[in-house]
C-alpha cells in the first residue's frame, strides 16, 4: 500500500513539474520566423557552453506562447506581441504576466515570383490583394493573370502581424491558400509566377522583395530602413518567459543580446535590436 502510494506522488510530482524544469537544458519554442535565428544561438551558445543543452522548436508565435502559459517551455519565440487573453492566463496559472525581451528586429517582407515586373506596392495595394478586392496583376502594374495568395497558419505571428498592419484587422481572402511556415511560402511563390506571399526578411531566397510605396518614395526592407521606422512594416522579434531570467536561460539570453549575439542576428538575415 505504502509503495502504491509513493509511486502515486511521485507520478503526481512528475506531473506538476514543467518539462521546461529540466537542468542543464532550455526549452525554446515558438515562431517559425526565428527558428533559424535563434537555431544559429544555440548552436553559438552551445559550443561555448558545452554543459547546457538549447532545444528550438518552432510552431507559431502562438503554440510557443501558449507553451509558456502550459510550463512546457523556458522561453516563448513569438514575432508580435503577446496579447492581453494571453496575459491572462499567465496570470492565472502563474501569477506573472510575463517578461518581454526584444532580442532582434524584423521587417515583415512580401515577396513574389523572379519574373513577376511588379517590384513595389503601397500598404493600401496589399490590402486590396489578400482582402480579395483586387484579384489580377494588371490592376497593380503588372501582367493579365491572376493573382495566387499564399498565407500563413492563423497560430503564426506573422499572419497576426498582417492582418492588423495590412488588412486593418479584416480577414484574409478566402482564396488564400494557409502554408504551415515562411519556408514553404518562399518555395510556393518560387515555382508560381503569379504567387505573392510574406513573411520575415531572413526568408526572401530566390523570390524577389517587393519595396513598399510611400507616397513618391519607396522603401526596400533593409537595416536602415527597418532601424529609422521609414520600412512601414518593421516590428520587433521577441522572447517571453514567465520570470525575470535567471540561471542558464539568463546566460543565453545574455549572449543573444551581445555583440556577437547581434552579429548572428546579421548573418542570418534580420537586424540588431542594440
Amino acid at each position: 500500500m505504502k509503495k502504491t502510494l509513493l509511486s502515486s506522488l511521485t507520478a503526481l510530482l512528475a506531473l506538476a513539474t514543467p518539462l521546461a524544469a529540466q537542468a542543464g537544458t532550455i526549452t525554446v519554442k515558438g515562431s517559425d520566423t526565428m527558428v533559424i535565428l535563434v537555431q544559429r544561438w544555440a548552436e553559438e551558445f552551445m559550443k561555448k557552453n558545452p554543459g547546457t543543452k538549447v532545444q528550438v522548436t518552432g510552431g507559431g508565435s502562438g503554440t510557443g506562447l501558449s507553451a509558456l502559459q502550459n510550463g512546457t517551455t523556458d522561453i516563448a519565440m513569438s514575432s508580435r506581441e503577446m496579447k492581453e487573453a494571453e496575459q491572462e492566463k499567465l496570470r492565472a496559472r502563474f501569477s506573472t504576466t510575463g517578461v518581454e525581451i526584444p532580442v532582434a528586429k524584423d521587417g515583415v517582407t512580401f515577396y513574389v515570383n523572379d519574373t513577376n515586373p511588379v517590384t513595389s506596392l503601397t500598404v493600401d495595394q496589399l490590402k486590396g490583394i489578400y482582402l480579395g478586392d483586387t484579384t489580377n496583376w494588371k490592376d497593380v502594374g503588372g501582367p493579365a493573370a491572376t493573382i495566387v495568395l499564399y498565407s500563413r497558419e492563423n497560430s503564426s505571428g506573422t499572419y497576426s502581424f498582417v492582418k492588423d498592419n495590412v488588412l486593418g484587422g479584416d480577414d484574409y481572402a478566402s482564396n488564400a491558400q494557409t502554408l504551415p511556415g515562411t519556408a514553404a511560402v518562399v518555395n510556393a511563390v518560387a515555382k508560381e509566377k503569379n504567387g505573392i506571399g510574406y513573411g520575415g526578411a531572413a526568408y526572401a531566397k530566390g523570390v524577389k522583395e517587393l519595396k513598399i510605396k510611400k507616397g513618391s518614395e519607396e522603401f526596400a526592407p533593409t537595416a536602415d530602413n527597418v532601424k529609422s521606422g521609414k520600412y512601414p512594416l518593421s516590428r520587433n522579434l521577441f522572447f517571453y518567459l514567465r520570470n525575470k531570467p535567471s540561471g542558464e536561460a539568463k546566460a543565453f539570453i545574455d549572449f543573444t543580446l551581445s555583440p556577437e549575439g547581434q552579429a548572428v542576428v546579421t548573418k542570418v538575415g534580420y537586424f540588431p535590436v542594440k
